[in-house]
């Protein structure tokens, strides 16, 4: 179902205190404008931003990871939804969402509580150690899980460049092997290489928010 109105609630939760931020936005506050939606609390900040073609970029504050995560959405999508979530890649909990008020206060409720939860089997007693211990609940196994995803998804999209003559958008003949010093993607045409770090969440970060991957 489409919203009647050009404008939008946009939330996300502190990772630092756990509270709920929530903004409205309109189209006008983004003319040309970075918008900062601030913790009460001081310690993190959403921004939204113009990216052009009609789009937005985002960066939002993870309650699990150590960084943020960057999106780009749709004007379209930040908009006309009722309810659209933004996930952490590695845990898969929502950690944005936008649309009609009630939708957007509904989903924070829900992921609170699927926090609590994580938090209750954990025995975290408060979001800021839940944050602080966030490589903890990515073991080596799921970094690795993860990685391969993203390098599955990649290649599909044909994103991963190497030394090769090929057409924007075509898939690779690539290989992917796990070593000590973590998983190696190599082509096997030219010989082109990579290791991507898998030793642990943080160490993969910077990949795993990479929109493609290079080979040398």
């Amino acid at each position: 179902m489409v919203l009647n109105t050009k404008q939008t609630t946009v939330a996300y939760r502190c990772p630092y205190c756990g509270a709920g931020v929530m903004s409205a936005v309109s189209p006008f506050n983004l003319r040309g404008n970075m918008l900062r939606l601030k913790c009460t609390c001081g310690k993190s900040v959403m921004e939204i931003e113009p990216a052009g073609q009609g789009k937005v970029r985002m960066t939002v504050p993870c309650i699990i990871c150590p960084k943020p995560h960057h999106y780009t959405v749709s004007e379209k999508i930040l908009f006309g939804e009722e309810l659209f979530v933004l996930p952490c890649a590695y845990s898969d909990i929502n950690i944005a969402a936008m649309g009609e008020l009630n939708h957007v206060k509904a989903e924070l409720a829900r992921t609170e509580l699927e926090l609590l939860d994580l938090m209750e089997e954990n025995g975290i007693s408060d979001f800021s150690k839940l944050h602080e211990e966030a490589e903890e609940f990515v073991s080596d196994p799921q970094v690795l899980d993860i990685l391969m995803f993203v390098i599955r998804d990649l290649d599909a999209e044909g994103k991963i460049y190497c030394r090769c003559d090929k057409s924007e958008g075509e898939e690779g003949d690539f290989d992917v092997e796990v070593t000590p010093q973590g998983v190696c993607v190599t082509c096997r045409k030219c010989g082109a290489t990579k290791t991507l770090p898998a030793g642990s969440l943080l160490e993969a970060h910077d990949f795993l928010n990479a929109d493609s991957l290079k080979l040398e």
